[in-house]
């Protein structure tokens, strides 16, 4: 559950977001999406809260923390866990009768603002100063702050120790540069296992674009920049670990992501995000391991980030009711609580010193948030990110900057 949870974009969720996003549109009511100055919907009636668990302790924090609020506001809320969110989120929509509050992804979030679907309530939160600025570019659409992140995770290095220790390698050689992690990645790679596998997809190698001063779009997803020269010097280097045999994407080692070569231990290292962790508790408890902020670029610092909000339907009766719910849900005390049962960082800064205290071994993945970079938002950015990803499988073989430049041009019909 952990993966399915967390790994963006995935082929499954980009067909049901392309097939039905497109066709959900909220009636909207005359103080819905546009309305920015306070004039929300406010009747007696219950709310109903839909999100996407990752199992039976996520959909037990979040019962939970609706109950309490419930019982503090005299509103009764329920909550739904879908079986397929995106498919449900858009059946919702398009029947006039969605959910009044929601888990919304990044990629989710073009397509309902744009056709009127959501309340763009951001700039209404009470805590909106205490969230992570690059968590609220993420949920920035036409300029307008739209929903609060409910959460978020980064990518860091996860490195087997044992077999680091084998290499005769030291806490003074985990990497903090390209070089570096080129050198540690040869010195761990063995006929048994290689030095570094991650998945071959942009969610992964995002990362080293990141590190060399690129992504795919701008911050704020106006502008394509994928055939920079920075992403050129990225695949270039992934390419080049790849030819010298120190680094493999998950499938060519026969996992199906990075976690689960990592813990089969047929990579000594490989990069993901803190929902790892509780893969490796539940599937390979007997792997030792530890974890470091990515090496720098040349550009310096970088990784990619991941989130997800709380969206309240343009259309719901109560949003003044959605409002406190969420500013609730997304305080200090709640999202403390959400990551002790089920794993994912706090998304406001308030919550961060006591946060690295209760979790001192994951502490990378929160420093990361300080140089994290979101990915694309664009509306049919999820659609352009699939073929990049079917075009980096090969890029063993295959051009760098024939890749991006393809990419590019495919991110640039988007914004036409």
């Amino acid at each position: 559950m952990q993966r399915s949870r967390t790994r963006w974009l995935t082929a499954g969720a980009v067909a049901a977001i392309g097939a039905l996003t497109l066709s959900a549109c909220g009636s909207g009511f005359s103080s819905g999406s546009d309305d920015s100055s306070g004039g929300l919907t406010t009747s007696k009636k219950a709310l109903t809260v839909l999100i996407g668990s990752s199992g039976d302790a996520e959909t037990k924090a979040v019962n939970s923390a609706v109950a309490d609020w419930t019982k503090s506001s005299g509103t009764k809320a329920t909550v739904n866990v879908a079986s397929d969110l995106n498919q449900q989120l858009a059946q919702g929509f398009s029947s006039g009768k969605p959910a009044d509050v929601f888990y919304l992804s990044t990629d989710a979030l073009a397509g309902y603002a744009s056709n009127g679907s959501l309340l763009a309530y951001g700039d209404q939160l009470s805590n909106k100063s205490d969230f992570y600025p690059s968590l609220v570019k993420s949920f920035t659409y036409d300029g307008k702050f739209y929903c609060a992140p409910k959460d978020f995770s980064t990518l860091a290095l996860e490195i087997n120790t044992d077999m680091w220790k084998a290499a005769g390698l030291t806490d003074s050689d985990i990497p903090t540069t390209w070089d570096q992690l080129e050198s540690v990645s040869k010195k761990l790679t063995t006929p048994e296992h290689v030095g570094l596998s991650i998945g071959g997809e942009y969610a992964r190698i995002g990362a080293f674009m990141t590190q060399a001063g690129g992504n795919l779009m701008n911050a704020d997803s106006t502008t394509a920049t994928a055939d920079s020269d920075a992403n050129v010097t990225a695949l270039t280097e992934v390419k080049k670990m790849e030819n010298e045999g120190t680094l493999k994407f998950a499938k060519d080692v026969g996992a199906g992501w990075g976690g689960e070569a990592f813990g089969k231990g047929l990579a000594a290292m490989t990069i993901e995000g803190n929902w790892i962790t509780g893969g490796m508790q539940a599937d390979y408890p007997n792997v030792k391991y530890t974890i470091a902020e990515l090496p720098a670029g040349p550009a310096g610092k970088g990784t990619l980030q991941f989130t997800n909000c709380w969206g309240i339907a343009a259309d719901s009766p109560n949003q003044t009711a959605a409002l406190k719910l969420v500013e609730k849900l997304t305080s200090a005390d709640d999202q403390l609580a959400f990551s002790k049962a089920f794993g994912p960082m706090p998304s406001i800064q308030s919550a961060a010193t006591e946060w690295k205290k209760a979790n001192p071994a994951l502490v990378p993945f929160l420093n990361a948030a300080d140089y994290a970079k979101g990915v694309p938002t664009a509306k049919g950015a999820a659609d352009v990110v699939t073929d990049f990803n079917s075009k980096i499988e090969s890029l063993a073989t295959s051009d760098p900057k024939t890749i991006l430049e393809a990419t590019q041009k495919n991110l640039e019909a988007l914004l036409k």
